[in-house]
């Protein structure tokens, strides 16, 4: 009778939901992929960002684990992968259905839900998870307030507690507490076959239609021999040019001394990188403050002559003051 009733509940999402076909609810076997893996989806109640965070010893895990929407859910569909799981949850969370109930439906639907393991979340917070009974050992999944954490072929049965407590203790924003929960499954143990690949994916709890702008992270570390502290370097990497690109928008509204302190703040992240400290001296310039740019502008010389070919073409489309006495000031610093 359960079954019988799941089943009719399947048909009916089929039916209730035109832009899912009963060939598409269906999972493809030519998309199994053996994907063993460590696993957490999750919600931030505050901000209602949803994300997806994944460590393998396998290539380009985030292309087939992590599936995420804004105003929809995340999803991370692992084992001995269906990827359809990661589609086709989306399309069914976002015709109504909560992470439960799409659980379920696709459950039924496919012919081997024991080798599965999944995670999902929709954007109310509902979470759902599975680990199929023949999933390779050891193998386990838990789910909190607004997350769930999954692993398989794990090292030992510590990988998926260890991500909970480790989640649930961290503090932060959504992408540094799932950074949390990877570190902790790998400090455990990991998978008992090592360290390739890892993805965050973060997008927003409501959707504007336009994809560039819902998703707030999306990061792949496709094949590293320490995926998760590369990804780590990534994430810290994407927030400093989250400095750098609200740096842009204030020069593009004339507000020079808010681009010092953006372009400041992403430099201060990254000290030694020469796109942030060139963009804080061209602020520099253009808030009148010229010789407090030229140490900066002959450090970046330098190490790239590159940068003082750019420096005269920059006053044509005005983000350096058409002044040929500046520029030839700022080119006076370069080395011969």
């Amino acid at each position: 009778m359960k079954h019988n009733t799941i089943l009719l509940f399947v048909l009916a999402s089929i039916i209730t939901t035109p832009s899912i076909s009963y060939q598409q609810i269906i999972p493809s076997k030519k998309s199994i992929r053996p994907v063993h893996t460590y696993s957490i989806v999750a919600r931030n109640p505050e901000t209602g960002d949803m994300g997806v965070a994944v460590q393998s010893h396998w290539f380009s895990v985030g292309s087939i684990v992590a599936w995420a929407e804004a105003g929809v859910g995340a999803i991370a569909t692992q084992s001995l992968v269906d990827v359809t799981y990661g589609p086709l949850g989306l399309d069914l969370m976002r015709a109504g259905r909560t992470a439960p109930q799409t659980l379920a439906a696709l459950k039924v639907a496919d012919e081997h839900p024991e080798i599965r393991q999944v995670g999902m979340i929709d954007v109310h917070g509902n979470v759902a998870a599975h680990t199929g009974k023949k999933c390779i050992p050891e193998a386990g999944h838990l789910v909190g307030d607004n997350f769930s954490v999954q692993a398989n072929m794990m090292l030992n049965t510590n990988i998926w507690p260890a991500m909970k407590k480790a989640y649930e203790a961290s503090t932060g924003d959504l992408a540094t507490r799932m950074l949390a929960a990877l570190e902790a499954a790998q400090d455990a143990g990991g998978d008992i076959r090592g360290k390739q690949s890892a993805a965050i994916k973060i997008v927003k709890t409501k959707s504007t239609g336009k994809p560039w702008d819902d998703t707030v992270m999306e990061l792949r570390i496709e094949d590293h021999a320490t995926p998760i502290q590369e990804l780590k370097r990534l994430v810290k990497l994407h927030r400093a040019y989250g400095h750098m690109n609200a740096g842009d928008l204030a020069i593009e509204h004339n507000d020079v001394d808010g681009a010092l302190r953006e372009y400041g703040a992403a430099e201060t992240m990254f000290p030694n990188n020469l796109e942030m400290k060139f963009w804080k001296a061209v602020s520099l310039v253009n808030a009148d403050r010229v010789d407090e740019s030229l140490l900066i502008f002959k450090e970046i010389f330098a190490m790239d002559k590159n940068w003082a070919i750019l420096v005269p073409r920059l006053p044509s489309v005005d983000i350096l003051p058409k002044d040929d006495d500046v520029i030839e000031k700022i080119l006076s610093v370069v080395e011969n």
